[in-house]
């Protein structure tokens, strides 16, 4: 069956219930956070918009309490299941956007909006892929479930709670990253780190960031004393955008994903590095020393660069360093053949030696499928049919999504080989025709991985 006419007939309803969703801002807001909604109101707006849809358009669904939802598809009696793993929650909008961030305007057969690409628009491609399978009166030898999390972009708690309330697929993908597919993905850790109470002669205060996993973009740094000057200098050496007002000191930089830390410029230690020559602040001068300029532990000699996975990444995504109390924090992504002893031993070390202490951290272990395995070449198979790229190949990432879930997942789609990747950063769009073409691609997946039941 050709899905291909029916997904043009569809497209202006498509694009309108994508410009929907990406309208309600499902940041993280713990105060609205109430019995239903764990996460916030708009997370539970998001939520609801999914689930009610599907509702309508006659798919069985699950709300778990507000934590997660599920849509399924089931035309036989089967306990075997595919689970396609979404989320509704974005990062903060950030800064430095040329449209609206929650607006989903379209501009050059592109819908800009946070969330578009991450993890909204792959999430709508999907759910309409089985929407179409379904009024066309497929049956398939599994259950497709489409789960949707909540909390992908803090610490995963929807998607775990409902693991333990539902059965989980053993086998499936995630619509959160690039075609061809993922088939590996870095461990993640991360720290929280102080100094405790310091009352520095120079340094009130730094403030900034909102997230672990995005590139601090923008700070500001209160200070007794007047370095106006030589601020100024500093930004205009270092070719940045910055200002003085009323002592208190502001630096932009550029937002980018963690797990490629190096695309962005991180305001916090850039202001760090300005302030290394004037105070004797430990965290100051500790983030200044083994952070600034190299997001691959060069300078701690923690280096790596695995021949398959890349290299281990590191990046400070909040800085609130104050005289009481401070708190800075490192999202780490590493390679499975990582010496994650080593490196272990020699952090805590340097740690010790200059007074850094740990008060919050995690630790998420790398995830793998071998890339010779069926569900890898099923997927790709689904890719190749609709593109004709026999080129790329599928590849791993140090980003960690939903697929490390499932015993048996990779990440799959729905960025597209060559295109600009803007999750976590200003202007995030999804081109409309990747839209269309994803869609088409998740059907032909669905039903290789379903099985058509003749």
């Amino acid at each position: 069956m050709d899905f291909k006419p029916i997904v043009n007939l569809h497209k202006e309803e498509i694009i309108k219930t994508l410009q929907e969703i990406l309208r309600i801002p499902s940041v993280y807001d713990e105060t609205t956070i109430t019995k239903g909604m764990p996460f916030g109101k708009n997370i539970n707006t998001a939520l609801c918009y999914m689930l009610d849809m599907a509702k309508r358009d006659g798919f069985k669904v699950i709300n778990d309490e507000g934590y997660a939802g599920e849509i399924s598809y089931k035309t036989t009696d089967t306990t075997d299941a595919i689970g396609i793993l979404c989320h509704l929650d974005v990062v903060p909008a950030g800064n430095h956007w040329h449209y609206p961030p929650y607006d989903a305007q379209i501009v050059d057969n592109k819908i800009f909006a946070r969330g578009a690409t991450d993890d909204k628009g792959p999430t709508i491609a999907c759910y309409y892929a089985l929407k179409f399978i379904k009024e066309a009166n497929i049956k398939l030898k599994k259950e497709i479930k489409i789960i949707l999390g909540t909390d992908e972009e803090t610490n995963w708690r929807g998607i775990n709670h409902y693991a333990k309330n539902y059965q989980m697929p053993l086998v499936g993908f995630a619509p959160d990253c690039s075609f061809p597919l993922v088939y590996g993905e870095k461990g993640r850790m991360s720290f929280d780190l102080s100094c405790g109470a310091f009352d520095d002669d120079v340094v009130s205060y730094i403030r900034g960031g909102e997230r672990y996993n995005v590139v601090l973009d923008s700070v500001q740094a209160a200070l007794k004393v007047d370095l106006t000057k030589e601020f100024e200098a500093y930004l205009a050496k270092n070719h940045l955008k910055g200002h003085v007002k009323d002592n208190i000191y502001y630096l932009e930089g550029l937002a980018a994903h963690a797990m490629e830390p190096e695309k962005g410029l991180n305001a916090g230690l850039y202001m760090c590095d300005f302030l290394k020559d004037y105070t004797t602040h430990p965290l100051i001068n500790f983030f200044a020393k083994y952070f600034f300029n190299d997001p691959f532990f060069k300078k701690m000699q923690l280096d790596y660069n695995d021949y398959e996975m890349g290299p281990i990444t590191v990046n400070v995504g909040i800085m609130n360093i104050e005289a009481t109390n401070s708190r800075v924090t490192l999202d780490i992504r590493y390679p499975v053949r990582y010496d994650l002893k080593k490196f272990q031993t020699a952090f805590l070390a340097c740690l010790k030696n200059n007074g850094i202490v740990i008060t919050n951290q995690t630790l998420k272990e790398p995830h793998y499928v071998s890339p010779n395995d069926d569900l890898v070449k099923l997927l790709y198979q689904a890719y190749v049919k609709n593109t004709a790229d026999h080129i790329n190949k599928p590849f791993t990432v140090g980003g960690g999504t939903y697929a490390s879930v499932l015993k048996k997942g990779v990440a799959y789609g729905m960025g597209f080989p060559n295109e600009v990747e803007l999750a976590h950063q200003p202007d995030e769009y999804l081109e409309i025709d990747s839209l269309l073409k994803g869609i088409l691609i998740y059907i032909d997946a669905i039903l290789l991985l379903g099985e058509i039941d003749a």
